[in-house]
């Protein structure tokens, strides 16, 4: 009887976990999706809430932007972006960290040229001060 309750006290702390655990992710797929529509309204304003200042951003091509670099780069007017969708989101724990990844299609024209990528990104979240930041981002291109 003893060891039940010593048993029941320990898995507490892990059923709670597990309940937070779902709410996180469920958290962090609805952060992802305001990223997108972020991008593809241009608002920076939304997406300095989303990001820690220290956010470092790896693009398909290869290049690295800042947390200021990325914003004005995604609030560019000579990029109309007319969809941001992910597919196959999943969602990874660890002490004080949580990694997403997962696939996008992104289309829209840039300086007036049409594109439509395929790819798969992974966002590092921290929690600072009660909400999730994306402290890093990387994407890269596949082939449909």
């Amino acid at each position: 009887m003893r060891f039940l309750a010593v048993l029941l006290l320990c898995l507490g702390p892990v059923a709670a976990q597990s309940a937070n655990s779902n709410a996180d992710r469920s958290m962090l797929v609805a952060l992802e999706n305001a990223w997108n529509q972020a991008q593809i309204h241009r608002d920076g304003k939304a997406l300095e809430e989303l990001l820690t200042d220290q956010f470092i951003y790896t693009d398909w091509d290869g290049s690295i932007m800042n947390k200021s670099k990325f914003i004005a780069d995604s609030k560019d007017t000579s990029v109309q972006t007319t969809l941001v969708a992910n597919d196959h989101v999943e969602v990874f724990f660890y002490p004080g960290v949580a990694i997403v990844a997962g696939a996008y299609h992104a289309k829209g024209t840039n300086q007036g040229k049409p594109f439509d990528h395929h790819g798969r990104f992974t966002d590092t979240w921290v929690p600072v001060g009660g909400a999730w930041k994306c402290v890093a981002s990387h994407t890269n291109l596949i082939k449909k």
